[in-house]
């Protein structure tokens, strides 16, 4: 076991005397250390619950035969986080959270994890560690919220509250109306009710064989996530003795599952950051044109909020995500590994049909093509996303005129003064992962534009990111950024921009002449922050395109 290094030979007597310290007995000295890495803070609504299934997760683990040490890391909410400069902080701190598991199982040589998380970035950071370190390790994601209820209404957090702020601010709804809203939106502990990137991360994280099935979806607080926190708890010890660790569960294969599971649902843009990111630490090569590739011939089989009204206790019901693979089941590859013990085939061989009418069948998909599609051209020739599957059929080409914005409250202050018009393209730069720094999220920005009626007749573009609660023409992690001198760096009030989602075209309708003007005379924007961890982050993170992960 990794442990010995710690505990084994009379050289480890000061090591064992520490860990009795502890209160550890004799007889759990032989026996398989496994780390508890749990989230969970009073922040977060997604983590609030998860002192009951590290108490669960503790039990499997005993039960197991192996003693559980718990450890914590830290937990950012994106939707508290917005709109000022605690977004910052966000998309960074999944390095954060990546470097801290690595240095806790390194130093105390843990033979085994179980990863509790739930919300955006602390997911894939997580995932990202365990690839790195390729030890045993089962993540539970704590689950998705219910829907919340007003007035026989259903409410999910993007639509009635976002969305809400810009129906407020277009004298659409009450003051009374907004503040009864917001009080019954969320109504105890999950993630986020819609399809956006917590739940996103989750279903793929179940998808690519490193939760056990049923996790995905399971909703936060009930029996079902409480069981298999357990079994997980357990399943972790089993792996330890089988020697199977993550890189034997994560593989090129096992993404491209996960990576169709994303286009199938709908799933969060964020995914293309961070897929690619935990292929890097796997040692695998992930990258935009996968998503690209895969998009092209995976059809969209469920719409979820913030593309429909179902929301993802309605996916639970209807079967979770092992029905929606039963569905893409001739499109996967049914040879990898889980962290169950069993292949991918051998689960779908038992999985039942699920509801066919929140689940659609490979000949009846709500769309021909997965819900995220990668455009490139002379606007961003390494590559920019756009979630397809949450835009009408009409905006799929659109041509516009570019407002230009150095940052997405610049932008914010030009929509509440009521300047933006039909066909305008609003460009949002300086907000990529060095420019930004970290990438602001612009879900307000959107969802203000969709609650002002103006959703399909505008475009917005940046080399920032959106929310997965985004909809409409909404593209986004644009490469090479600003900063970086990309052409979105060039782009001048009144130039013309074309979006053409099934050609996979976005340019600039400018000459290469006048570009080469503009860049003769472009200087580099001075650094937001000078100091600090986001100073340092901003000198080391690599282009959205690559999963800005740091060098």
């Amino acid at each position: 076991m990794r442990s010995d290094q710690i505990k084994q030979g009379i050289e480890r007597m000061p090591n064992r005397a520490l860990l009795y310290g502890t209160g550890i007995t004799a007889n759990q000295m032989s026996k398989p250390f496994i780390g508890l890495c749990s989230s969970f803070t009073d922040l977060i609504p997604g983590h609030v619950g998860m002192r009951a299934l590290e108490r669960k997760i503790e039990w499997g683990i005993a039960a197991g035969g192996g003693v559980p040490f718990f450890f914590g890391v830290p937990g950012i909410c994106d939707g508290i986080a917005m709109g000022h400069t605690g977004m910052h902080y966000s998309l960074p701190s999944r390095e954060l959270i990546a470097d801290l598991v690595e240095s806790i199982v390194q130093a105390h040589q843990l033979d085994g994890l179980v990863l509790l998380t739930n919300c955006d970035k602390i997911t894939p950071g997580m995932l990202m560690a365990v690839c790195r370190l390729d030890i045993p390790a089962i993540v539970v994601t704590a689950g998705p919220m219910r829907a919340g209820h007003l007035h026989g209404q259903r409410l999910a957090l993007v639509r009635n509250t976002f969305e809400a702020v810009g129906l407020r601010q277009a004298g659409r709804m009450s003051e009374a109306e907004a503040e009864e809203m917001e009080i019954e939106t969320c109504p105890g502990e999950g993630s986020c009710q819609g399809l956006y990137t917590a739940n996103t991360m989750a279903c793929l994280t179940e998808t690519m064989g490193m939760s056990l099935p049923g996790t995905g979806t399971a909703l936060a607080g009930s029996a079902k996530k409480m069981r298999l926190a357990e079994l997980s708890g357990e399943r972790v010890c089993d792996l330890v003795r089988e020697g199977v660790t993550a890189r034997q569960i994560v593989t090129r294969e096992s993404l491209e599952n996960a990576i169709r599971m994303d286009m199938a649902l709908g799933g969060s843009t964020n995914t293309t950051l961070h897929i690619p990111a935990i292929a890097h630490d796997a040692e695998v090569d992930i990258t935009l044109a996968d998503f690209d590739r895969l998009s092209r011939v995976t059809p969209q089989l469920t719409l979820i909020e913030p593309a429909a009204e179902t929301v993802m206790e309605d996916i639970e019901f209807a079967g979770g995500i092992p029905a929606v693979m039963k569905n893409l089941e001739p499109l996967l590859n049914k040879d990898c590994l889980t962290v169950s013990g069993r292949k991918v085939g051998e689960i779908l061989a038992k999985v039942p049909p699920g509801d066919g009418k929140v689940i659609h069948s490979l000949d009846d998909p709500f769309a021909a093509e997965g819900g995220i599609a990668v455009l490139k051209g002379t606007l961003a020739p390494d590559g920019a996303v756009v979630k397809q599957g949450a835009i009408s059929a009409g905006m799929m080409s659109f041509t516009g005129t570019a407002r230009v914005f150095e940052s997405e409250d610049d932008a914010m202050t030009y929509l509440r003064e009521g300047k933006v018009v039909p066909k305008d393209v609003l460009i949002i730069r300086n907000e990529g992962p060095k420019g930004g720094p970290g990438m602001r999220e612009s879900l307000a920005l959107t969802a203000a534009v969709a609650g002002s009626g103006l959703g399909d007749k505008i475009a917005i573009v940046t080399d920032g990111r959106f929310s997965g609660g985004t909809k409409n023409l909404s593209v986004g992690h644009v490469s090479p950024e600003a900063f970086d001198c990309g052409p979105i760096a060039l782009v001048a009030d009144g130039d013309e921009i074309a979006i053409d989602l099934p050609a996979r075209k976005l340019d600039l309708l400018v000459s290469e002449e006048e570009l080469a003007k503009r860049k003769a005379v472009w200087k580099k924007p001075a650094p937001k922050f000078t100091s600090g961890w986001l100073a340092r982050y901003a000198r080391q993170v690599s282009s959205a395109a690559s999963g800005a992960v740091l060098e």
